[in-house]
């Protein structure tokens, strides 16, 4: 089992960047794929980001490619979103995700463990 914590959200004026963290507790990290989700009000949980457990691989929803960046850094249990050229459709609360599935990283119900979120605000 593994717990998540979000981190790193906050209001930013659009053009602007925040960088997302997610620690993970326990020893099996590695052992994850990991993704980034994000909420806005009244909308469905949509897939940002994901990223495979050696790092090898990332995917991105076609809304933040080239403008978002998932890594992640094992030794450190944590999982990052570089986000840059923010606009005000970023606004979301943004969630990390665990997977051990091998197939449809980009499918939030795959997923087994969630964080409780962290709230990014862009304004115009």
């Amino acid at each position: 089992q593994v717990q998540l914590v979000e981190s790193g959200g906050g209001l930013v004026q659009a053009g602007g960047s925040l960088r997302l963290s997610c620690a993970a507790s326990g020893r099996t990290f590695s052992t994850y794929h990991m993704g980034w989700f994000r909420q806005a009000p009244g909308k469905e949980r949509d897939f940002v980001a994901a990223i495979t457990r050696s790092g090898s691989s990332t995917y991105y929803s076609g809304s933040v490619k080239g403008r978002f960046t998932i890594s992640r850094d094992n030794a450190k249990n944590t999982v990052y979103l570089q986000m840059n050229n923010l606009n005000p459709e970023d606004t979301a609360d943004y969630y990390c995700a665990a997977t051990g599935a091998v197939y449809g990283l980009s499918l939030a119900p795959n997923y087994n463990y969630w964080g409780q979120g962290t709230q990014v605000t862009v304004s115009s």
